[in-house]
């Protein structure tokens, strides 16, 4: 082991934190950080203090730094990622890593104080429905600043780096967010909501109208369909749009809630008919990957996103983003079982070398050690 390498220092911010496990970002600190100290680079995390009630220094050989935060909906993760970045820029880390472009301004206390950084920044938060009015305007700034502050900026899909380039004039690394192929699992779970092996179709998302479930729902109960559409994931807080959804009274529809049991998830993935992704905006997307990795037929919403990650329709079908859309792709598929096995079977081959965690940890490591050098 190389001894710069050794002494390599990295704070990773603008998650909840570690090992708090909850949405993609948590994720990709989780696989990353881990491989991260397995290869003898020091990694720092900063956690979201009022999340931990435990708050050991080191976990798994992750350094773990509790900063708080002005806890309200809208700013609890802005205010932690400015707390955790002042915190960064007095220590002795090497390089800085911050997830999520809504962090983009705070890039200027790191250049005052001369830190390396890079920047995931992910999605097209900008368009997203629940960022109204003022939020939006925001987040496309905040993007905007993400360029002009940060040393490396970081997108996981070539469709988002095209994006950055046009809007912004800034070129980005990309590296995709990892995945793992998993082994089917048995049907047992499924008893749970009296769920039979490939007789029901199913959406994994929260409940927000950008993953387009009530497209999806709309169009699934104008089909002839006999299976049940199984929608997993909701809200964390009151919400008169998820409320709606889950108000439609109809045999078919089998709404769980969040489920946590990773042994229940599994099952839900490794047995359906069908794996609906109606996600709009993005770009490689966690839930996605996980059906390529357990094997699902995947019918997706036709985004160049999506396109992308399916390689343009070699795993997956698309439908437009009209319920009669939604409503003959799944007759189709009622109707040809036989190209359903067929994209069942190949569904893992899809989950290319850019989607191993091994190899994205590999290209983060080259960029920290380049910003590290400067």
């Amino acid at each position: 082991m190389a001894a710069s390498e050794k002494n390599l220092k990295v704070a990773i911010m603008g998650a909840k934190g570690y090992p708090y496990v909850y949405g993609g970002y948590d994720t990709m600190i989780k696989e990353l950080g881990e491989r991260l100290v397995a290869k003898g680079v020091h990694v720092r995390v900063y956690n979201h203090r009022a999340l931990f009630k435990e708050r050991p220094r080191f976990v798994n050989g992750i350094e773990c730094i509790y900063t708080p935060a002005i806890e309200s909906k809208s700013l609890t993760q802005l205010t932690h990622t400015f707390f955790s970045m002042i915190h960064a820029c007095f220590s002795d880390v090497d390089v800085i890593f911050v997830v999520n472009s809504g962090n983009g301004p705070f890039g200027i206390i790191s250049r005052v104080f001369r830190k390396p950084t890079a920047i995931n920044v992910d999605g097209l938060e900008w368009l997203r429905p629940k960022w109204k009015g003022l939020g939006s305007k925001y987040f496309y700034w905040a993007s905007k600043m993400a360029t002009k502050f940060y040393d490396q900026i970081i997108n996981d899909s070539d469709e988002m780096r095209r994006v950055y380039l046009e809007l912004f004039q800034k070129d980005s690394k990309v590296i995709a967010y990892g995945a793992n192929p998993r082994e089917s699992v048995g049907s047992e779970p499924l008893e749970k909501w009296n769920l039979e092996s490939q007789g029901y179709f199913l959406i994994v998302g929260r409940l927000v109208p950008d993953n387009n479930a009530d497209l999806i729902v709309e169009g699934f109960l104008k089909s002839n369909s006999k299976r049940t559409l199984v929608i997993v994931g909701d809200v964390p807080f009151a919400d008169a749009w998820a409320n709606r959804l889950k108000n439609i009274q109809d045999p078919r529809l089998l709404f769980t809630g969040y489920v946590t049991d990773p042994n229940e998830l599994a099952a839900l993935y490794s047995h359906c008919y069908v794996y609906f992704h109606g996600h709009e905006y993005g770009g490689t997307n966690p839930a996605m990957l996980k059906a390529l990795g357990y094997g699902c037929a995947i019918l997706a919403l036709d985004t160049p996103f999506n396109q992308e990650m399916l390689q343009n329709g070699k795993h997956g079908w698309y439908f437009e983003k009209r319920a009669e859309s939604v409503k003959e792709t799944v007759e189709k598929a009622e109707s040809e079982p036989q190209e359903m096995e067929i994209l069942r079977k190949t569904a893992r081959l899809g989950l290319t070398q850019k989607y191993n965690w091994d190899y994205v940890t590999e290209q983060y490591l080259e960029v920290f050690r380049g910003l590290a050098k400067k």
